[in-house]
């Protein structure tokens, strides 16, 4: 019975995550009308974005506290190990995301990600408020929705890698303005699968989550420095 009602309970509390993040749109169209913007250009966009993350986060948070009050026991108490078993297969997520991003940019001519491509603007017009929001925010929102969420509805490993990655990779291209650009899927895809093994290997999801951070991270600085 109590099986059954924590099996349930997880389900409800994910369909509830997955609504609160693609409805990330309406919580930004509510703050457009809040906010005392005259106008909404990239730099107020920015804003709004970040703002309605944090709310996000929050809620999150709130809603997986007590999971991740244990999650965060198990990563402090073993926080060696579970960096190091991190970086090992960040650094292969990172290898297979570099090696597919060449094949699809320069042997198929795809260009740029429409998804990088907007985060370069917003990265132009408010860098700081970008790192907080794609370093920070960013992560621990897609970390519980894709790592977490998944993790605690899927019993066989291999199937949570697969559909996790999948489900992580498509949000990166849902804006694909075509094939080639759809193909973008595969670099974030295998991210996704490394963030989703380290998950996995360390039964913590703050593993995944720092790891993101990382990443997120340190795209941004460079993006900022370039």
């Amino acid at each position: 019975m109590k099986k059954t009602l924590k099996k349930y309970n997880y389900l409800i509390k994910g369909i509830f995550a997955f609504i609160l993040f693609f409805s990330s749109s309406f919580i930004q169209n509510i703050l457009a009308n809040i906010l005392p913007f005259k106008q909404i250009k990239i730099k107020e966009a920015v804003i709004i974005n970040c703002i309605s993350s944090g709310i996000i986060v929050i809620i999150l948070f709130i809603l997986y506290r007590n999971d991740l009050k244990k999650e965060w026991k198990i990563f402090k108490d073993n926080l060696s190990d579970n960096l190091d078993i991190g970086f090992k297969y960040w650094i292969m997520g990172l290898f297979g995301m570099m090696i597919s991003n060449i094949i699809i940019s320069f042997v198929l001519k795809a260009g740029q990600a429409n998804n990088e491509q907007t985060v370069q603007e917003m990265i132009s017009a408010l860098p700081y408020l970008v790192l907080i929001s794609a370093g920070i925010f960013a992560p621990f929102n897609e970390e519980i929705l894709f790592r977490k969420v998944f993790k605690d509805n899927i019993k066989y490993n291999t199937l949570f890698i697969l559909i996790s990655s999948l489900f992580f990779g498509y949000l990166h291209v849902a804006g694909a303005s075509s094939l080639t650009q759809f193909l973008y899927i595969i670099p974030y895809s295998s991210l996704g699968v490394s963030f989703a093994i380290m998950y996995i290997k360390t039964d913590s999801v703050f593993t995944s989550m720092s790891m993101h951070m990382i990443h997120n991270l340190a795209l941004t600085i460079l993006s900022i420095m370039v």
